[in-house]
């Protein structure tokens, strides 16, 4: 199983030296992918249900874009993969946001993980002009786009959303035929959206019971789409908590170890804090003692 971690970009930390800085460390101890986060805009009010409880930042919080995080981040690292836990397809235009990943691809040299998801925000969405209540058709469509402008060498697309023809489109990503996907959600919408437009299921805010009984429901959707299960790369995005991490390494060496023995191939252990003393104490931890501890397991 793969361990990535989350990289800094809130709050004090929303700065280069604390990017750079964390960057740097992860490299050297071996992490195998550095994540982002996607808001662009914090709504002082909130219609509908965070995915992992109340929303942790408050709204005048710094909170540093992601797409831009990540393509500085692919400019000062070299080895780990780069990904979005996940991008709101209905954020940016999907012929704009197509050329920002491309872009963030070519500057990692391939390294990119494009991590997808309807969003769950209302207020934020309807600010950046996405229709909320249509959000999952719009965002079938963008994939489409993506996967148009990445892969044609004449692009052009004609649906509900979005229309293009007669355009060029370079340089297309350095991954063939794309980078990959991962889809974000556990909704039908969500699972019919991996089955039939993605490479990977991207989990959030799940105990190993719950992961257990999505991957029931995910099943039946490859199913229904014709699409080997197996074909489906399966990540988490889990939270490393201080509760969590008080019980000693051992409680998540034992947790993440269930996470493994039910298929997850990759796992996004989420550990900011306002500290990068303390985010860089648990880099250490994940990296000198869960790590080799699972890979021996």
């Amino acid at each position: 199983m793969e361990i990535g971690c989350h990289l800094p970009n809130q709050g004090p930390l929303a700065t280069r030296a604390a990017l750079t800085t964390f960057a740097a460390a992860a490299e050297q101890r071996g992490v195998a992918s550095l994540w982002v986060s996607d808001h662009v805009i914090f709504p002082r009010t909130a219609t509908g249900n965070y995915p992992g409880g109340r929303f942790p930042h408050p709204p005048d919080t710094p909170y540093l874009e992601p797409a831009a995080l990540l393509a500085a981040a692919a400019v000062c690292t070299t080895r780990a993969r780069l990904g979005s836990s996940v991008f709101i397809l209905g954020h940016r235009h999907p012929v704009v946001m197509a050329k920002m990943l491309t872009t963030i691809d070519a500057l990692s040299e391939g390294r990119l993980i494009v991590g997808v998801g309807v969003g769950w925000w209302k207020e934020e969405l309807e600010i950046l002009g996405a229709p909320f209540h249509r959000r999952g058709r719009q965002a079938d469509e963008a994939l489409r786009v993506f996967k148009a402008l990445w892969t044609q060498d004449n692009p052009a697309f004609d649906g509900e959303f979005f229309r293009f023809r007669d355009i060029g489109f370079a340089p297309k990503p350095v991954q063939k035929p794309h980078p990959p996907i991962w889809v974000g959600g556990d909704s039908p919408g969500a699972f019919r959206r991996v089955a039939e437009l993605g490479d990977g299921w991207h989990a959030t805010s799940k105990t190993p019971a719950q992961f257990a009984e999505a991957l029931t429901r995910l099943r039946a959707a490859a199913d229904a789409a014709r699409r080997p299960f197996e074909s489906i790369e399966l990540s988490l995005r889990f939270g490393l908590s201080d509760d969590l991490l008080g019980k000693g390494p051992p409680a998540v060496i034992d947790t993440l170890g269930e996470y493994r023995r039910l298929g997850l191939r990759h796992v996004l252990l989420d550990f900011r804090r306002d500290d990068l003393g303390r985010m860089l104490e648990i880099l250490e931890l994940v990296t000198g003692t869960v790590r080799p501890a699972l890979a021996r397991a």
